[in-house]
């Protein structure tokens, strides 16, 4: 059955305003709207679909009338909230006070706060804190200062149903949370009005667990980047005085972005074995992880996305890579050099495999990191539930891992052994790249030993190394404590 939220709340040209919504159902509390902007005619329409009385409270109510249902009474600010139950202040912050007039008429009733500030307030106090002590005498309810007027005028969707809410009042908070199912919203209780500062700044967050996971990105980009630039174009440049600098754009980014998406991926999967084998050593689940272990652990999902990308880069960068006149012109000069040196069959049986296994394994390790990627998303991962979800970011994760690494060690072949790959007596990339993924597959396969894996499982499932509890002695020296008590 179609969602009739999410049909157009406006039926037929711009002449017509009527809505899908009847009048009014009886019983219904009476809605109030102070403010004539955008969000407020949004507003209004939503709550007449919703089939509320809304009465707007407006400066002009002739001319603005026009703006609103025809459903919606467009009146004056005092008589609006004179007759409204409930009303939401939909004014900007630094306009609450010209409303100190209507004191008198909205004692008793429930205030809804919809504004926002113009920046993150990190001090407080929040505007709703504010209007509370300018309607010491109403009921001010922090909430749906995240819905933005096109979410409210075309219907609630999965990305944008959440209406946070919280107040000192729980019946006025639990009338705007009826409010809220009403009109197509999820309420999200976050307690007393304390919160409203949190709630105020959650509009200008600008992906807060994405901060740490892109400066890495970058970071190992441009560090990769420049350690390639110095071997593979600064070099030839210095020793042979040969130009390759046309390199910098494609070949150079090319073996930067496998190079970033490994070590990436590689990150993803060592702060879970930091923290295994950091019960392991304590003996106890019951120990709190170090903060930057913690916050490492909540931003995997950015890690993984993150890797996902320049994976993705790298194999667009690839297949670009015969377009260029570069390599046809390399390909030109070395056909007619076999020509000339009279050489019919340049097949090298070795060469031929290692790239064949070497783009093999890396098409594999691409499908998994995509499987990876689509799980992540919240729509796929609701459909699976808990053992499928760990089973493909775990086990499948490391069988990411496992193919992104063999597929760096062909490419590496017998590369590493060679005195001409340490120009500069610089190691080649790949050795490198190679530490943490390597150090993360090793550190798994230690897990999966029996007696590691056992005790790690007891742990988990509250065994402690220690049978003994002690007590710490007060400063106020009681001698009747016990020390060595044996844990039941």
């Amino acid at each position: 059955m179609p969602d009739d939220m999410a049909r157009p709340l406006v039926r037929g040209g711009g002449g017509s305003r009527h809505l899908e919504a009847s009048l009014s159902e009886p019983g219904a509390p009476v809605v109030g709207i102070l403010g004539t902007g955008d969000f407020s005619r949004s507003l209004a329409r939503r709550l007449v679909a919703s089939g509320y009385q809304v009465v707007v409270g407006s400066r002009n109510p002739k001319r603005l009338s026009a703006l609103f249902p025809e459903e919606a009474e467009v009146m004056s600010q005092l008589e609006a909230a004179g007759h409204a139950d409930l009303v939401f202040v939909a004014v900007f912050p630094e306009h609450h006070s010209t409303l100190s007039q209507l004191k008198p008429a909205l004692a008793g009733k429930t205030l809804v706060d919809v504004s926002n500030g113009l920046q993150i307030n990190r001090d407080g106090p929040s505007n709703a804190q504010q209007l509370a002590d300018l309607f010491p005498e109403s009921f001010v309810v922090k909430g749906f200062n995240t819905i933005s007027a096109w979410t409210l005028q075309t219907g609630p969707r999965d990305g944008s149903r959440q209406v946070f809410l919280c107040s000192d009042h729980h019946k006025a908070k639990s009338a705007v949370t009826q409010l809220c199912r009403r009109m197509g919203f999820v309420p999200v209780d976050m307690g007393f009005l304390s919160s409203s500062l949190e709630i105020e700044n959650i509009p200008f967050y600008l992906f807060p667990s994405w901060h740490i996971p892109i400066l890495c990105t970058l970071a190992l980009f441009i560090f990769f980047y420049l350690y390639n630039f110095t071997r593979d174009v600064l070099h030839p440049y210095i020793t042979e005085r040969k130009s390759v600098f046309y390199k910098m754009p494609i070949e150079t980014v090319n073996v930067t972005l496998p190079s970033v998406a490994l070590v990436m991926l590689a990150l993803v999967y060592l702060p879970g074995l930091s923290a295994s084998y950091l019960q392991l050593w304590r003996g106890t689940k019951y120990s709190l992880f170090p903060n930057w272990l913690d916050r490492w652990l909540t931003r995997r999902k950015q890690f993984g996305l993150c890797s996902f990308l320049c994976a993705v880069l790298h194999a667009v960068y690839s297949l670009s890579l015969p377009m260029r006149k570069s390599a046809r012109y390399k390909l030109l000069t070395a056909a007619f050099k076999q020509v000339k040196q009279g050489v019919e069959d340049s097949w090298v049986d070795e060469e031929v495999w290692r790239m064949e296994l070497y783009l093999s394994v890396g098409i594999m390790a691409l499908g998994l990191l995509s499987l990876l990627a689509v799980t992540s998303l919240p729509s796929v991962a609701n459909a699976v539930n808990w053992r499928e979800f760990s089973f493909i970011q775990s086990t499948l994760g490391y069988g990411a891992l496992f193919m992104a690494t063999l597929h760096t060690l062909l490419f590496g072949w017998d590369r590493a052994f060679s005195w001409d790959q340490y120009r500069f007596y610089l190691p080649p990339t790949f050795l490198l790249v190679l530490i943490l993924p390597l150090g993360a597959l090793l550190g798994r396969l230690a897990l999966v030993l029996p007696c590691v894996a056992l005790r790690l499982r007891q742990i988990r499932r509250g065994w402690e190394r220690s049978q003994y509890i002690r007590f710490t002695l007060t400063d106020g020296g009681c001698h009747d404590r016990l020390e060595d008590a044996s844990a039941v």
